[in-house]
């Protein structure tokens, strides 16, 4: 496919992605503009993030730091570069002078080593703390139980700011079972939200499960596949 082609399909993609997601949240009783897509690039070439930021896109999220690397230096500014993906202490350093936010603390090690990093740079980091949603042992991050006292813990590091909360729903094919994911970490995030400032970033939903997140809650869609792939 073209350059041309390849433009026209994500900009296509991302125009359905966005109808889909304005959809779900009148759905839910809210307004499509408050809620955040995030396009993310993981595998993808430089010149179709190139693409996205061209049909005025401006939260790419990334997995993989060693990615970034590559990536970051050829792109142009103007936009949030967010780390989404699961956070080795020893690229904590790398990370924080490549992005723009982590969406992905999943231990205290983790947010203390940004915290760290960030300092270093005179920068603060935006974060959120992974919950595992799902109990699964596949996934990082906090379970359920474990996030109020990680929110407090995290909310004093110096170097960092906690914005929210992020998910990972189930690998299932059953509606109810991610819907109940979901659900769970909205109501965390609703009680963790009272009397916090600035704490208001709900990262829930991917490519395949998007519309459901926002319907349960979510401010924040993360999409790649939806968006990169070539529609029939």
């Amino acid at each position: 496919m073209s350059d041309g082609m390849i433009e026209k399909s994500i900009r296509e993609n991302i125009a359905e992605a966005r109808g889909r997601m304005a959809d779900a949240a009148r759905r839910s009783g809210r307004n499509p503009a408050d809620i955040v897509l995030v396009v993310v690039s993981k595998n993808r070439t430089v010149e179709e993030i190139q693409s996205v930021l061209a049909a005025g896109e401006t939260q790419i999220g990334e997995n993989r730091v060693q990615e970034a690397e590559r990536k970051r230096p050829a792109l142009p500014g103007g936009f949030s570069y967010r780390m989404i993906g699961h956070l080795q202490r020893n690229k904590a350093s790398v990370a924080a002078s490549l992005f723009d936010a982590i969406d992905s603390v999943d231990s205290l090690r983790i947010a203390e080593r940004v915290s760290e990093e960030s300092l270093k740079l005179g920068k603060t980091m935006p974060a959120l703390i992974q919950v595992n949603s799902s109990g699964e042992s596949s996934k990082h991050g906090f379970a359920p139980e474990e996030i109020e006292k990680a929110a407090d813990e995290v909310a004093t590091l110096e170097g960092l700011s906690l914005r929210g909360l992020m998910t990972i729903g189930p690998l299932t094919d059953d509606e109810g079972e991610i819907r109940r994911a979901f659900e769970e970490t909205r109501i965390l995030f609703d009680k963790l939200r009272a009397g916090r400032r600035c704490f208001d970033i709900l990262s829930m939903g991917m490519s395949d499960d998007y519309e459901i997140a926002i319907e349960e809650g979510s401010t924040m869609a993360r999409i790649g596949r939806a968006i990169f792939e070539r529609r029939a």
